[in-house]
């Protein structure tokens, strides 16, 4: 497979995982300056499949992410059925794998947002949501999105998304201890211990995870985990020869045993057999 040049960006995405048998262009952007406390990035993913239907898996991370998507139907397998899923929905952390099922082509515009930021974003109340389909208002802007899609103005559907959020901007408040602590998180790769994030974020625990929990629906020990299990799934699918006792020394882990088990939690396989398939599909 010729490879992309955004393809090393598109393997660390979340919706990155397992879609290497597609080809495939991705594209990321990072968001003007006033959204940055708000919004990672912007990103665009075509995906096309020389099958009927194609199913994809998608793995968690430290992220949520608001998806239009346009082209063929895409539906989310829950209880062993497909569920159909409008645009946009909203995928929030993950604490497994979730597996989606779409047709041919299928392209996406995704708002990767910082988890502590989302719900004040959309307006909506936080919770422990996976995928979860909601009404908003920012769902009028499928229509002109999907022009701009169907004619293959890609960098005009992204201004229309930033320009969407710069109008919301003003009427979002951010508080700064989030800001501080999801900084400091992010910057220690989600190896820092609650009592120092709360210090960085010159707020006791209790305080921190208050509005931790009334923000994201999360604890900052359910982000930290996920931040830090983001890291070595991006090491291992990058660089799948990588020492699993070193990057558990590096990430703060207690030993080897502990990367592993919690690894296995969030991805349903060791990172030993991650590893494997990613070389495998490295190879593709």
């Amino acid at each position: 497979m010729d490879l992309d040049p955004g393809q090393d960006r598109f393997k660390i995405c979340k919706t990155a995982f397992f879609m290497l048998f597609f080809k495939m262009r991705h594209e990321e952007f990072e968001p003007p300056e006033e959204l940055r406390d708000i919004i990672k990035c912007f990103w665009y993913n075509r995906i096309d499949s020389e099958e009927l239907q194609s199913s994809f898996e998608v793995l968690p991370d430290g992220y949520a992410e608001i998806i239009f998507h346009f082209g063929s139907a895409c539906s989310i397998f829950d209880n062993g059925s497909l569920q159909a899923l409008p645009s946009p929905f909203l995928m929030g952390l993950l604490n497994q794998p979730v597996l989606f099922n779409t047709k041919n082509r299928l392209e996406i515009i995704g708002i990767r947002c910082f988890p502590w930021t989302v719900f004040d974003l959309l307006g909506l109340p936080s919770g422990k949501y996976g995928v979860r389909i909601f009404e908003h208002p920012i769902a009028q802007l499928q229509s002109t999105l999907n022009q701009c899609i169907h004619a293959d103005r890609i960098d005009d559907a992204l201004a229309h998304v930033t320009q969407y959020f710069l109008n919301a901007r003003p009427r979002i408040a951010i508080d700064s201890t989030l800001f501080k602590a999801g900084s400091a998180m992010r910057e220690a790769n989600g190896a820092m211990p609650v009592s120092q994030v709360a210090a960085a974020a010159h707020a006791t625990v209790r305080t921190l995870e208050r509005k931790f929990k009334q923000s994201s629906g999360h604890t900052v020990k359910d982000v930290s985990g996920l931040i830090r299990f983001e890291q070595v799934r991006n090491q291992l699918w990058l660089y799948p020869n990588s020492s699993i006792a070193g990057l558990a020394h590096e990430l703060g882990y207690t030993d080897q045993s502990h990367l592993t088990r919690e690894f296995k939690r969030y991805s349903g396989a060791t990172p030993a057999a991650f590893a494997r398939k990613a070389k495998d599909g490295n190879k593709q």
